[in-house]
């Protein structure tokens, strides 16, 4: 069954502004939070560098992920997955996106720019032992407000 993904409208507008600063290159960071019984809420996004400082793969920045795991894990919260911005393109995962996703349990967290006055933002789970033939689902994302 498809996991449905929660985010504050405060946190997306964060990841909004962030991404569209950082153009014309990708941007990038971490979601953190907890699975609830039907859900997966994320209560806190990470805005990182990407440190490629390109318009069509993203790294993040390993100091950065390892102190942001680190405040995760103090503030009692689990880290979900990552998110990044495709500049140009549309909200789903690129084949190179695809073949680097290697962690199956996490939310991988596409914000298309495409329209750079209307972002759009989706939720996927990637899975598969095998990069080039791994299964896309897409989740439903829900934005509430807070």
């Amino acid at each position: 069954p498809a996991m449905r993904v929660i985010i504050r409208k405060s946190d997306y507008d964060r990841l909004c502004l962030h991404a569209l600063q950082q153009l014309p290159d990708e941007a990038c960071g971490l979601v953190a939070g907890r699975d609830g019984e039907d859900a997966r809420i994320i209560e806190k996004v990470y805005l990182l560098t990407n440190i490629d400082h390109s318009s069509e793969h993203f790294s993040i920045d390993p100091r950065e992920q390892l102190s942001a795991v680190r405040e995760m894990r103090k503030e009692g919260l689990a880290p979900l997955g990552n998110w990044h911005s495709h500049p140009e393109t549309p909200s789903r995962p690129s084949r190179e996106d695809i073949r680097l996703a290697n962690d199956s349990g996490a939310t991988y967290l596409i914000l298309s720019l495409e329209k750079k006055d209307e972002p759009v933002l989706n939720a996927f789970h990637i899975e598969g032992e095998d990069a080039e033939n791994r299964i896309v689902r897409k989740e439903e994302l829900i934005i509430t407000e807070g």
